[in-house]
């Protein structure tokens, strides 16, 4: 990966951006795309469109700006902080974690408490929900702690971005700040083509809390197509059970779905476009929805004809989530060649 573009992605995933307090993250995705759409905007919300101008058709390349993580629910007498989940955040990995609070005087640090080994009930060894789990930032009493925090301030994982072997990296959040950093490449990378739709990159916000963001773009942006980029599970590790097996496995490509909110012609135009460019794809079933924000699209508006294309992502929702770049990498350039291939099909065909 070409270091401009490596360390936008770094800038992405280190920049904390929790359900509802995106505009950090944002205001640096929209600095980037800046360089070469022919417009920028957000709404009241902080969804972020990028578009290059083309002709009537329309397709929109987007992913979503949220991550999971933690708010602060109350403050206790004796300044041990109570949290409360954003989104789908894992109760199993929180406990012993290194945490910052994001509050407007600038970053708090902390832990999520855990009982020592040799103190607890090894008769009883079940997690506590979110809910119960505890933040210690140190302060001797609430007072204290309130001067440096407050209610309602939001919470991540303190967690770096780390190099794997062969092509891999580790990170909070991969979900799915490599969507929307696919998103951008793929505009970027279709301004320097010809191009005759026009076409617009969106960083959604709120994907983790009901899909929010993709309501409103939907029904404000109205495209004629959209391609939803996110993570999807690779279910190549040991720990995954033959019923929850997909096949899909970390560094053999782009994950095409198929079923549910997928529009058969648009996979089609997707599955053909990797066939041309010589990409590598896998397939991927989705027999009830997809989790990601095509389900909001595809019934937004009259139904925006949608497709889901997934980046393998091992131990979603963890502060440890691992994606291979080549996989990265080729969703960009099988994203940058799709609206060619979309400018040519007819999706209002429905099923003649």
């Amino acid at each position: 990966m070409e270091q401009q573009r490596r360390q936008f992605l770094d800038e992405l995933l280190t920049t904390a951006t929790p359900s509802g307090f995106e505009t950090p993250g944002q205001r640096r995705w929209v600095e980037y795309v800046e360089e070469f759409a022919d417009e920028v905007r957000t709404d009241s919300y902080g969804n972020a469109v990028a578009v290059l101008e083309g002709n009537e058709t329309s397709i929109a390349l987007t992913g979503h700006s949220d991550e999971i993580g933690f708010m602060v629910r109350d403050i206790e007498e004796s300044g041990i902080l109570r949290i409360t989940p954003v989104g789908g955040s894992d109760r199993t990995v929180s406990k012993g974690q290194h945490v910052r609070i994001h509050t407007d005087a600038g970053p708090v640090s902390g832990v999520i408490g855990q009982t020592a080994i040799h103190l607890r009930d090894h008769e009883d060894e079940s997690v506590a929900d979110i809910d119960e789990q505890y933040l210690d930032i140190g302060a001797d009493d609430a007072a204290e702690a309130e001067e440096l925090v407050e209610r309602g301030d939001p919470v991540t994982f303190d967690q770096t971005v780390s190099e794997l072997e062969n092509g891999r990296i580790a990170a909070r959040g991969l979900d799915n700040r490599i969507g929307i950093w696919a998103a951008a490449e793929a505009l970027r990378r279709a301004a320097e083509r010809d191009h005759e739709a026009t076409i617009y990159a969106v960083s959604t916000v709120q994907e983790e809390v009901g899909l929010q963001g993709a309501k409103m773009v939907g029904f404000d942006l109205a495209p004629d197509a959209v391609v939803a980029i996110d993570v999807t599970h690779a279910t190549d590790t040991p720990d995954i059970t033959s019923a929850q097996q997909t096949g899909v496995e970390l560094g053999d490509g782009p994950v095409v779905v198929r079923g549910s909110a997928n529009h058969p012609r648009l996979v089609d135009a997707v599955r053909q476009t990797a066939s041309e460019a010589d990409i590598d794809i896998q397939l991927q079933a989705s027999g009830t929805n997809t989790g990601t924000d095509a389900d909001a699209f595809y019934t937004s508006r009259g139904g925006i004809p949608s497709v889901n294309v997934g980046v393998p992502n091992r131990y979603m929702h963890t502060p440890v989530e691992v994606v291979d770049l080549a996989d990265l990498e080729t969703v960009a350039e099988l994203l940058s060649g799709v609206p060619a291939t979309v400018a040519d099909c007819d999706l209002s065909a429905g099923i003649e």
